[in-house]
């Protein structure tokens, strides 16, 4: 039995990454980590590269195949800050590089607020 000839595959091309998609992984992954409420609202007067997503809580800025990341968060009260800030960074920046492939340059956490509304009154 001779295998039929598999379908010619082209190696050449290019995939366009739009911008929604990254804000979207960014905001998703950011949720996923416990000890993250809700995302906050990106304060105004931000210069801002892209201007899509900033009631999401994340700023997305892109330069050639790197990407740089802000991400506006509220904690829960009793979550431990630092742990959750680096668990959010390395989770974000894995899942952008995983999924698309970009290399990302930076991911800085804002904690705008903590979430008391759980909390024992």
């Amino acid at each position: 039995m001779d295998n039929p000839p598999s379908p010619s595959v082209p190696t050449q091309g290019s995939t366009t990454i739009a911008p929604g998609v990254l804000v979207t992984i960014a905001r998703l992954t950011a949720l996923s980590v416990p000890g993250v409420a809700s995302l906050a609202t990106v304060p105004g007067g931000v210069n801002r590269l892209f201007r899509r997503g900033l009631a999401e809580g994340v700023r997305i800025e892109i330069d050639g195949q790197a990407v740089s990341v802000d991400l506006y968060l509220v904690l829960r009260h009793d979550s431990q800050v630092r742990e959750v800030s680096r668990r959010v960074q390395a989770d974000v920046a894995r899942a952008i590089e995983e999924m698309v492939g970009m290399q990302v340059r930076r991911i800085d956490v804002h904690v705008e607020d903590m979430d008391y509304s759980g909390a024992p009154g």
